[in-house]
This record gives structure tokens, sequence and C-alpha cells, in this order.
């Protein structure tokens, strides 16, 4: 009797229970696959930092990975490199961006949607794909760029062979490559500042500058926030134009954090200090974004 009295209340639960599992069980495929190529690997990828393979056999060594990367020149090299492309190319892409917007919102420009599309195009192209391209461009015998050079009287520039023309070769590359896509987010911020703005301060007499100064600025604040950290993060992990341009050479000279991880973990498959790098990049990403954040909201406010 107790046991036929208790089997409706359970069935009862149940029903009333099932509405607020239904969508978790929708999510259980997403939450599995999650867990297995996204979470795991970091939880790996952490142990794997403590740990060196000495005579064929994993050996967990603590800190060691850590403390081996204090002392590494060419990690410090590789840092180096990064930060002088970051603080370079950031500011220039962006500031290119934002002059290519406010272009692309004027009324007074014909065939926008042309030039929008022009300028957007090179996103598309992959990454390796445009790498070769450039370096075809800028090779110093038989490159296009140092052909044009010599027509109207300049000498050849060693792009790919100097250490600092092969810098420049790769700011050039990663702004060609990314300044559109970053025109394309101010223009869409451009886009919700309402124009009434604008009309009242022409009939106040601010000029040109005072309007882009106090109206348009303030108004692309959170997209630049969001373009100056996605820069910002994708610089700190660049890879794909200095393996493919110069293969981090001449001397190091653009070899960045990201390759030297890539030539620890797959070239020496040192894979403990390889993912030793790894998480100090991730720690470095977490406080330059986090700095970025704060004084950008802090200019918001």
């Amino acid at each position: 009797m107790t046991s036929s009295k208790l089997q409706p209340a359970t069935r009862r639960r149940w029903r009333g229970s099932a509405p607020r599992l239904t969508p978790y069980l929708f999510l259980l495929p997403v939450l599995v696959l999650f867990a297995g190529f996204k979470v795991y690997p970091y939880i790996y990828a952490a142990w794997l930092s403590l740990t060196k393979i000495i005579k064929g056999q994993t050996t967990f060594v603590g800190l060691g990975n850590y403390g081996r990367l204090a002392t590494d020149p060419i990690f410090y090299k590789a840092l180096t490199n990064t930060l002088i492309i970051l603080v370079t190319q950031v500011p220039l892409m962006l500031g290119l961006a934002l002059l290519l917007a406010v272009a692309f919102n004027s009324t007074l420009l014909r065939f926008r949607a042309f030039w929008r599309t022009a300028y957007f195009v090179p996103i598309v192209m992959g990454l390796v794909a445009y790498g070769i391209l450039f370096s075809t461009l800028l090779n110093s015998h038989h490159g296009l760029v140092n052909f044009l050079l010599e027509s109207v009287g300049l000498p050849r520039v060693p792009w790919l062979a100097d250490p600092v023309w092969a810098k420049v070769s790769i700011i050039i590359a990663l702004t060609w490559h990314y300044t559109g896509n970053s025109a394309v987010i101010y223009l869409a911020q451009l886009q919700s500042i309402p124009g009434e703005l604008y009309e009242a301060a022409e009939i106040d007499g601010a000029t040109a500058w005072q309007r882009f100064w106090h109206i348009t600025l303030p108004g692309l604040r959170p997209a630049i926030t969001l373009t100056v950290v996605l820069s910002t993060i994708g610089t700190l992990q660049l890879f794909d134009e200095p393996y493919v341009l110069t293969n981090g050479g001449p001397n190091n000279a653009t070899l960045t954090i990201g390759m030297y991880l890539y030539q620890n973990g797959f070239k020496y498959f040192d894979f403990g200090y390889a993912s030793a790098i790894g998480y100090v990049l991730t720690g470095i990403i977490g406080v330059i974004a986090l700095v970025q954040f704060h004084f950008l909201r802090e200019r918001q406010a």
C-alpha cells in the first residue's frame, strides 16, 4: 500500500522537474564536446607544464620549466619582438581603420558599398595564403615592391633579410590584412550615432574637428575598446605571418612568443616547456586585457 501511494507522487515530481531538465539535456552534447576539446586540453597542458621528458620518461619537475623560462634569453627576445610589433602595428592599424570608417560613413564618398567591400576583402583571405603573397611581393631580388622602387630611382630594400625591415614587413602585412575588419566594426558603431547630434553641433558653430572629437570619438568608444583588446590579444599570439614570411629570422629578429612555443613543442618536442610558455603567454594576455579594460572604462566614465 505504501509503495503504491508513493509511485504516483514520484511520477508527479518527475513530471514537474522534467521541463527544468529539458534544456540541460539539449545542452549535454555541447557540454561534453566542450569538456573534451577545451577543458581537458587546458588541464592536461597545465600538468605538462610541470613535467619534463628525461630519458624517454615523463618526470614531474614542479616549477622547473617556469624557472628555466625566467632565465631564457630567447624567450625574452621573442617577447620583445612581439611587444615591438604590438605597440607599432595595433595603433597604426586602428588609426587607419578609424579614418577609413569615417570616410566610408561620409555622404561625400561615391561608390561607398564598393570601397567598403574592397577594404574588407583581405580579411577573407587565408593567413598562410596572404603570407605567401607578401613573401612574393617583398622578395629582395624578384619582388614587385622592389621593382617599383627601382623604377622610380629608389634603391632596393632588404625587406625580409634585414632585422628592422623584416619587422616592418610583418607590420605592413598585418595592417593590410586586418584594417578593413576594424573599419567595418567602427562603421557599424558610427551608424548608431544619432545624426541630430552633428546637426545641433553644426548649428552651434562647432568645427569638423570639434564634431569629430566631442561626438564621433565618444560614440565610438565601445567599438574602440573591443578592437583594442581583440587586436592586442591577436598580436600577442602572432604566429602565421612571421612563420611564413621570415620563419622568425633573420637571427631571431622576428621570432614571436607563438613561434617560440611552436618550435619547442613541435620541433624540439619539449612539450613541458612549450606548455609553460603557453601558460605564461596566457597570463600576459590576461593582465594586459584587464589593464586595457580598466583604462578604457575609466576614460569612458
